[in-house]
């Protein structure tokens, strides 16, 4: 259960800092409500994983999930550019990831 939890608010991480640059700087009340309940909720999950998943796996895998899912987001909705380089830099945090759940 830790682990869905973990996964869930790697997921939360990508929704809070879209919210957070949409917000522009706060002064759009809408994405910053988004970004406030996201972060809290990635937190709360955070935490709870933190429980029984070690703590260097945890962040890791939050952060991992967080950042893959903020450069997708960025690529396929935001317009940023989604070269060969910057797939193949996702894959290899995806790898580690994978890696870092398997061996922990």
């Amino acid at each position: 259960m830790a682990w869905a939890f973990l996964v869930v608010s790697g997921v939360l991480e990508t929704v809070w800092a879209i919210a957070l640059d949409r917000s522009s700087g706060f002064s759009r009340l809408l994405p910053s409500v988004v970004f406030v309940v996201a972060l809290a909720l990635s937190m709360i999950g955070l935490g709870y994983a933190l429980r029984t998943v070690p703590i260097g796996t945890g962040y890791a895998v939050w952060v991992g999930i967080g950042a893959v899912g903020t450069a997708t987001v960025g690529m396929v909705a935001l317009g940023e550019p989604a070269t060969l380089v910057r797939l193949m830099c996702l894959l290899m945090i995806v790898a580690g990831v994978i890696g870092l759940k398997v061996f922990h």
